[in-house]
């Protein structure tokens, strides 16, 4: 329902610590309508330009905490709200090369009520600053 809301436009840019790009980064919002707690979602994975960004890569932030993707499987005491934007990392040495770039979102989500565990997708073309 909103899949196509998960990620957000003209969020994405790289990670620059001392001097040097180790990652990039974009904010996303969860396609569910209720919030959930993080343990509930249960995976994350990014695409860039058709390539699959390893799990252990990305990293989660909401209200300036950040968590692994194994870390969140046990984080009990924390949510992801519903229109809240989170920043979505991912490692990557030297970052993304400026100009346009098709990132993808999949959000799997563990819904209470559901007897399966849906993935929900967006793809959006982005653009990195030079």
């Amino acid at each position: 329902m909103f899949d196509n809301k998960m990620i957000c436009e003209d969020t994405l840019e790289n990670v620059v610590e001392r001097g040097k790009a180790v990652g990039f980064s974009f904010l996303a919002r969860l396609p569910y309508y209720r919030g959930l707690g993080l343990s509930m979602v249960e995976d994350i994975a990014v695409m860039v330009d058709g390539e699959a960004m390893p799990r252990e890569s990305v990293r989660f932030s909401v209200r300036g905490r950040t968590w692994t993707l194994d870390q969140m499987e046990t984080e009990y005491g924390d949510r992801w709200n519903f229109g809240e934007k989170a920043k979505i990392t991912v490692l990557k040495a030297g970052g993304l090369k400026p100009g346009k770039h098709k990132i993808g979102l999949a959000e799997r989500l563990r819904i209470s009520y559901l007897p399966f565990v849906p993935t929900t997708k967006d793809l959006k073309e982005l653009n990195v600053a030079a």
